[in-house]
């Protein structure tokens, strides 16, 4: 059996969109494809408000298997998902690139981030469906 595809969600500090992105590949997608996620820079922890809302929404506790990681750190990859960072993304090798453009929600209310959550959601939906 041929491994799964590794998808890797990025942004610049891979602290909300590319960790709700990586959470929720392994939540719907873990049957297709492997997810990670990695930033230019790191922050110390993820966005409070999107692990509360990942909580509530998914029972997920994304603190629990996830921290804010560097391209570095990152497998050799089939997929790269930019999410939008309005900056240069770095070039990774890979054999698929697409990019989300999702706006970040920090700094916006709950209503915001999950509607930022949701299309995240239907996102990786629409990935795990192109790559079966």
């Amino acid at each position: 059996m041929n491994a799964k595809p590794k998808v890797a969600f990025i942004c610049v500090h891979n602290s909300c969109r590319s960790q709700i992105a990586e959470a929720l590949g392994k939540h719907l997608a873990a049957d297709v494809f492997e997810s990670y996620s990695a930033g230019t820079e790191t922050v110390p922890q993820i966005n409070q408000n999107a692990v509360r809302l990942m909580k509530q929404l998914y029972g997920i506790d994304m603190e629990e298997s996830q921290r804010s990681k560097r391209l570095l750190e990152l497998p050799p990859l089939d997929a790269v998902v930019t999410m939008g960072c309005n900056v240069n993304c770095p070039y990774l090798p890979c054999k698929h690139r697409e990019d989300w453009g999702i706006a970040d929600p920090t700094g916006h209310d709950d209503v915001v981030f999950s509607q930022t959550i949701r299309t995240i959601e239907r996102k990786i939906l629409d990935l795990k469906k192109r790559l079966m």
